[in-house]
């Protein structure tokens, strides 16, 4: 399997629509990619918190529209990142949107944990509820989380326990926590024995330098392929097999306890 990480840098300076433009053109130069990935909120800046209401979007906005096109001209499966979505409620989501190599919405996924604790995303935006995996073809399933999804392990054991072998993690990380970006992304591969694809984005927005650094990371924790601070395509090809053979020749998963079974009361 061959992946493109596009780390697209996002900044005040450029509009919304000038990017998504830019974002099209960059995944339809991935033709002959099977899998593109692009990062978190990358329409606005995860940071932006100002424009997340008037930047918010319909699940099928203008977002959609140009990716699935993007994906369909490629021909390759593309995890959109994500955007701040409006809902049919009235609120705002973090919605990640998947297509497929036809430029059909194959899944969606409101990013379940929230950032900001009591202020920006954590108050501004819903939170999702359920976890989500695609199925590629006949290939291997993808889980998909978002940014500050990846500090919590308990989310990730439910993506491999519904089948996922490549987990997906679009991200706007800041540059100051950049050491728990790489620590963690390893720690999900090498607990849950599943290949890591970490996008994020390059540039500064609302003034929060972005960490860059997107990282490919296989079942055993190795670092396949790692970008530096600034924009750029990071592309790596590997085997999805390798997910079963890790766990066949090291079984730790069968050994888990904790979480298969309700406590007893």
């Amino acid at each position: 399997m061959r992946a493109s990480l596009i780390q697209i840098a996002v900044n005040d300076d450029e509009t919304v629509e000038a990017r998504r433009l830019r974002a099209a053109a960059l995944v339809r130069e991935q033709a002959g990619a099977d899998l593109v990935v692009l990062p978190e909120l990358w329409t606005t800046g995860a940071f932006a918190f100002e424009e997340f209401d008037a930047a918010a979007e319909p699940l099928r906005g203008p977002t959609h529209e140009a990716m699935a096109k993007a994906a369909s001209d490629a021909g390759v499966w593309l995890h959109a990142g994500s955007i701040p979505e409006r809902g049919p409620d009235g609120r705002l989501y973090n919605t990640s949107l998947v297509f497929s190599p036809a430029g059909d919405l194959t899944a969606s996924y409101r990013k379940i944990h929230r950032f900001g604790f009591d202020k920006g995303e954590a108050v501004l935006m819903g939170a999702g509820r359920e976890p989500v995996t695609v199925p590629l073809a006949d290939t291997t399933t993808l889980g998909v989380a978002t940014c500050y999804d990846l500090r919590f392990p308990e989310l990730f054991r439910a993506l491999v326990d519904a089948g996922a072998g490549i987990l997906v993690v679009p991200a706007g990380w800041p540059e100051r926590r950049r050491p728990h970006w790489t620590l963690l992304a390893q720690a999900r591969a090498v607990e849950n024995q599943a290949f890591v694809l970490a996008c994020g984005t390059a540039g500064t927005h609302a003034g929060v330098p972005q960490a860059g650094h997107s990282i490919v990371v296989d079942p055993w924790g190795e670092v396949l392929a790692e970008a530096g601070p600034d924009e750029e395509v990071l592309t790596v090809e590997f085997d999805p097999a390798k997910v079963a053979r890790t766990r066949e020749q090291f079984p730790a998963l069968k050994d888990r306890v904790l979480g298969l079974e309700p406590p007893r009361g």
